[in-house]
């Protein structure tokens, strides 16, 4: 199937959890267990998941190769919704020397003594390479929003501490935004939307299950009592921050099969519209390049 085929039917699957602007935006729209009536077996779905992850290591490999664009994911959500393993799924087939994955945990020391974006600045991807941020600098508006104490830690002058700094921070996150889609940097951004009744079940595979225990905390259900907090926070934030250059997707999390179609489509859809190509050689380069063939064959 030609590609302008492909990717006409997977826009139907893009395009309805796709946020460009926040104006009246509101979470409970959005049903996560959405699968926009498409109905796959297991092998189907990853089948189709293949053609995908293949034809963005290909787009990937000419990302690289022209040097000039740079794609930054990013991915957010609440504990349990997929994301290591979307990242994973999707990104199986791209060449590692073209890929960097950052985790942001607690900040160090060094970090607090900084903005709260610096750490996040510093790793961004560079051109040519597809930079992908599990969790990001929405945690400042997020997980600090959620709990303010965690705001005192950053020694921020009392003035500049107070009810406003969410709608600031806000602000200039979108700005940000903006200034790296002026760099070539293509800004997209994942909500992994999970209900909390999935979560649940999630939690207590993972306890029944030995090998999965290493993957739970206590820190996870005490999160959960601020579900409400965390939902309006991301909520503001989504509102706030989508544009048509750093759309949101807000993707079914509780079928993890369509959760990676929708990414791998949206990754896929936007890197297409790039319109990549690999470098063309000049005739200088050729003649050079000519010359070095004619080196090498005259050699024993």
């Amino acid at each position: 199937m030609p590609r302008t085929e492909i990717l006409d039917q997977i826009q139907k699957y893009i395009h309805p959890f796709r946020i460009a602007s926040g104006k009246g935006f509101q979470l409970k729209d959005f049903d996560p267990g959405d699968t926009r009536g498409l109905k796959m077996e297991k092998g189907e779905a990853a089948d189709l998941l293949q053609r995908g992850t293949q034809w963005l290591a290909e787009e990937q490999d000419m990302l690289y190769a022209q040097d000039r664009w740079s794609l930054l994911l990013v991915f957010q959500a609440m504990d349990a919704a997929g994301k290591d393993s979307t990242i994973k799924h999707v990104m199986s087939g791209v060449n590692p020397q073209g890929c960097q994955v950052f985790s942001f945990k607690q900040p160090s020391r060094e970090d607090l003594a900084h903005d709260f974006m610096w750490r996040y600045v510093t790793r961004l991807p560079e051109r040519g390479r597809i930079g992908i941020f599990n969790r990001s600098y929405y945690e400042e508006v997020l997980v600090v929003r959620v709990h303010e104490d965690i705001l005192k830690r950053q020694r921020l002058p009392p003035s500049l501490m107070g009810k406003q700094i969410w709608d600031e921070r806000l602000a200039d996150i979108a700005r940000f935004e903006d200034y790296l889609s002026r760099q070539g940097i293509v800004v997209l951004k994942f909500f992994l939307h999970l209900s909390r009744d999935e979560q649940k079940k999630r939690f207590m595979k993972r306890l029944d299950n030995p090998e999965k225990n290493w993957k739970f905390s206590a820190s996870d259900v005490h999160e959960r009592k601020y579900w409400r907090d965390y939902m309006s926070s991301y909520e503001a934030a989504i509102a706030a921050t989508a544009s048509d250059q750093a759309p949101w997707y807000v993707v079914p999390a509780d079928n993890r099969w369509f959760t990676r179609l929708v990414v791998a489509a949206a990754v896929v859809e936007a890197v297409e519209k790039l319109d990549l190509a690999y470098p063309k050689v000049s005739p200088e380069q050729k003649k050079e390049l000519a010359a070095v063939r004619a080196e090498l064959a005259r050699d024993a």
